[in-house]
């Protein structure tokens, strides 16, 4: 062939190859935010951080179950740690909206990497006391608290408006690895290492984390020049900021729908024992908890659309009521696989919904009000999944877990339907 020729067919061939590229791609995950410099110095440090955190999660119930053979008093250890987290999420809203959310991000991770280390010294040394595991899960947690509300409200300073999705989506993906890795992780390195060094990988962990916040740029209130204290007021009208903008309170309240009717956690174990005991209770439960977090993984993955939407409060809706729907299908499944496979799609729609809640938040809310909205965000995330074991747990006793777990996912799907219909506000919001 002529060399001529070959040159003008490989030439007509290559855009195609490139179109062929770009449509393959245009869902993969969007990494624009990683060419922020500021950004990607905090986008790294999670990836550490939200492995060493799922260390501890899983240290301290397994060393207060150790020490008192009770899974009464690792309940009880869980609520220990929601009142400080829930208290502190909302003041810390408001420290994030009077000062310099670099600094506040500097002084909470650094208690929080503290805190892991005492963590590690009473395990060493063989304190065995619960009240001191109790205390120091209630002080982590108030710092993490602090520190979440922070982190989450720098995220619209650090990058552009167009690329609020994308940070969302590489910052939730990377959450979801670590609840999926962490425990793996903390599973296989117990019998190893032992128990006290999973605290004290957390906390040399923590060491990166307050090093890229330290690299990070001033982050000043933009708003008000002069300066604001952080109290009770403050908590007070960043409230009333939700009651005024019906898109923010929906956006809540769609959480809530969400987690508190259909997040089935809580009926895993008995289900793992009697409907799936079959394939072997060990392995039935390891899947039913995995599931969600790889769903919510792979959701993340290929978030490379997200940017695309402009329609977020359809994207809210549409990603609830398929959880809702996922959830039911969860319920009905007599296999195991199809059960997982149920959870992974719930997973899935966790992820959207998350993506585009926190891109709503983060967009229509202004800079003096984004710590506060954040704070919200913070106890809602972590009292909704609370809420909803107690619910499923009763309901579950009640009428029997598929039971349970089937109605609540209709109840998500027939409530966020009504709410949508009957409150436009989310449904007409679009960036």
């Amino acid at each position: 062939m002529d060399t001529s020729e070959s040159s003008t067919e490989e030439q007509s061939t290559a855009p195609k190859r490139e179109s062929a590229r770009r449509g393959w791609r245009r869902f993969a995950m969007d990494t624009r935010p990683l060419r922020r410099p500021a950004y990607r110095r905090l986008w790294t440090s999670t990836i550490v951080t939200a492995v060493g955190s799922q260390l501890t999660a899983v240290a301290v119930p397994k060393q207060i179950y150790d020490i008192t053979g009770s899974s009464a008093w690792v309940g009880y250890a869980s609520l220990a740690g929601l009142l400080p987290l829930m208290v502190f999420a909302l003041w810390g809203g408001a420290i994030a909206d009077s000062m310099d959310r670099r600094k506040l991000l500097f002084v909470t991770n650094t208690g929080i990497a503290v805190t892991s280390l005492l963590f590690w010294i009473q395990a060493v040394t063989g304190l065995e006391s619960v009240a001191v595991l109790m205390v120091l899960l209630a002080v982590q947690q108030a710092f993490w608290g602090l520190n979440a509300p922070a982190r989450n409200a720098s995220i619209a300073r650090l990058v552009p408006a167009d690329e609020l999705t994308a940070a969302n989506a590489l910052g939730s993906t990377v959450m979801q690895t670590g609840q999926v890795v962490g425990p793996l992780l903390a599973g296989a390195l117990i019998p190893v290492i032992g128990l006290p060094e999973l605290y004290l990988i957390d906390a040399l962990a923590l060491c990166v984390t307050v090093w890229a916040v330290y690299r990070l740029p001033a982050l000043p209130p933009l708003a008000s020049p002069t300066k604001r204290r952080a109290g009770v007021r403050e908590i007070a009208a960043g409230f009333r900021y939700i009651s005024l903008h019906k898109v923010l309170l929906l956006s809540f309240l769609a959480d809530i729908i969400a987690m508190v009717l259909g997040m089935p956690r809580a009926l895993f174990p008995q289900l793992a024992s009697q409907t799936y005991a079959p394939y072997g209770e060990g392995l039935a439960l390891g899947l039913l908890f995995a599931a969600i977090p790889i769903g919510a993984v792979l959701g993340g993955l290929f978030s490379g659309t997200f940017s695309r939407a402009r329609r977020h409060g359809w994207m809210v809706i549409g990603a609830v009521v398929a959880w809702g729907a996922a959830i039911t299908g969860f319920g009905l499944s007599d296999s195991l696989w199809l059960a997982v496979a149920f959870l992974a799609l719930a997973g899935v729609a966790d992820m959207v919904s998350m993506v585009f809640r926190g891109a709503i938040l983060l967009s229509a809310a202004t800079d003096e009000m984004r710590g506060r909205m954040q704070g919200v965000f913070t106890v809602v995330v972590a009292g909704g999944p609370r809420l909803a074991d107690v619910l499923h747990g009763t309901a579950g006793s009640a009428f029997g877990p598929r039971a349970a777990v089937a109605g609540g996912g209709l109840l998500v799907v027939a409530v966020m339907l009504v709410l949508a219909a009957a409150v436009p506000a989310l449904r007409r919001y679009r960036v």
